[in-house]
């Protein structure tokens, strides 16, 4: 090789041994951002409930019975009849009864002459202390007994405890009855008791005049509201359930004691809770993620889910108002990828 052709013949060897290095030292090319539809964290209201089912009880409901035996003489009701509260209901053949008490009255009137003659002698020494209290004691008694048959002779008249709707009755007019004998039942129910039970995890979320909605099968389209009024200070062992009881207002007579209600009861309501799309969401395990976007790339944030509604849940911890979440193209992220956001942004619209 001549000198001539020796420059040039370093300069080629010197571009092929560079050759590589060049090539190599270039910059990688990044991979393209991932295209990701977005959606805003939404506040709303949530409300926390829990559903039961339960019986309808009056608000006070009595068997009327005598405390006297007798012949019964007339009823002052028809069956079915709405009575006020201290109306007579049913009246016994007093005949008896009064007898006794005009009995017991002679006796009184005999035993006071008694009781004022043995007093006067006391008074001038003629007899003895033992004679003047046994005619005392003689008068007392007689006048205890003639309470007895005036009280008695009361109770042939029977009135209405309070008022309600009378039953139907099983006995007749001029039947005999015993003590105790049921007769007819009176039921109040102008306002109804609903009691029902619940798990004992939401005992703690328990307060008086909480809201429960109810609903019976006679008035399917038909929801009737009331208010927990009363907690049972003990759970039951085998079913580990609180009984709660509630009040509703029956001013239209349409709830009847004994009905089967389903109930809803309001635990809590959270006014600016907040809320995101359900496709949001990627399990992972036990836990819930959700990308959301901080400087143009997808950052996995793990969530505290609350209440799951229609579409949408609710998260009690990970994100805040002003967050975006990815709601489409997630199972193709990776944490820190860059993306490119396309829609608007918005929550979507839930059906109708």
């Amino acid at each position: 090789m001549n000198s001539y052709h020796f420059p040039q013949f370093l300069f080629i060897l010197t571009c092929y041994l560079l050759l590589p290095l060049i090539v190599f030292a270039q910059p990688p090319k990044l991979p393209p951002a991932m295209p990701v539809e977005v959606a805003a964290v939404k506040l709303g209201t949530v409300i926390e409930e829990v559903t039961a089912v339960g019986s309808l009880l009056p608000q006070e409901s009595v068997i009327i019975r005598s405390e006297i035996p007798g012949r019964i003489l007339t009823f002052h009701f028809a069956e079915g009849q709405p009575m006020a509260a201290n109306q007579i209901l049913i009246t016994l053949d007093a005949a008896e009864y009064e007898a006794r008490l005009a009995e017991s009255e002679a006796a009184v009137k005999l035993n006071k002459i008694s009781f004022e003659r043995v007093k006067d002698l006391m008074a001038k020494n003629l007899t003895s202390h033992q004679a003047f209290d046994e005619v005392q004691a003689k008068l007392e008694e007689s006048l205890a007994l003639h309470k007895l048959d005036q009280v008695r002779l009361e109770k042939t008249k029977i009135f209405s405890p309070f008022a309600g709707t009378l039953g139907l009755r099983n006995i007749s007019q001029g039947a005999y009855i015993q003590t105790g004998q049921d007769l007819i039942t009176l039921v109040d129910s102008s306002s109804v008791k609903l009691d029902f039970r619940i798990p004992e995890k939401f005992l703690a979320k328990v307060k008086l005049g909480q809201t429960v909605s109810v609903g019976v099968d006679a008035y399917s389209k038909q929801d009737f509201t009331g208010e927990v009024y009363a907690v049972d200070p003990t759970l039951d062992e085998d079913t580990r359930t609180v009984l709660l009881r509630a009040r509703l207002q029956n001013s239209e007579g349409l709830l009847y004691p004994g009905m089967f209600a389903r109930i809803s009861l309001v635990l809590e309501r959270r006014l600016n809770a907040y809320l995101i799309p359900e496709q949001a969401i990627v399990p992972k395990g036990e836990e819930a993620l959700v990308f959301k976007i901080v400087n143009g790339k997808a950052a996995m944030t793990k969530i505290t889910q609350g209440q799951r509604r229609t579409g949408e849940v609710e998260v009690l911890q990970g994100l805040s108002p002003t967050d975006k979440i990815v709601i489409s193209g997630q199972l193709k992220l990776r944490d820190g990828v860059e993306v490119m956001i396309v829609g608007d942004g918005k929550p979507p619209q839930q059906a109708p």
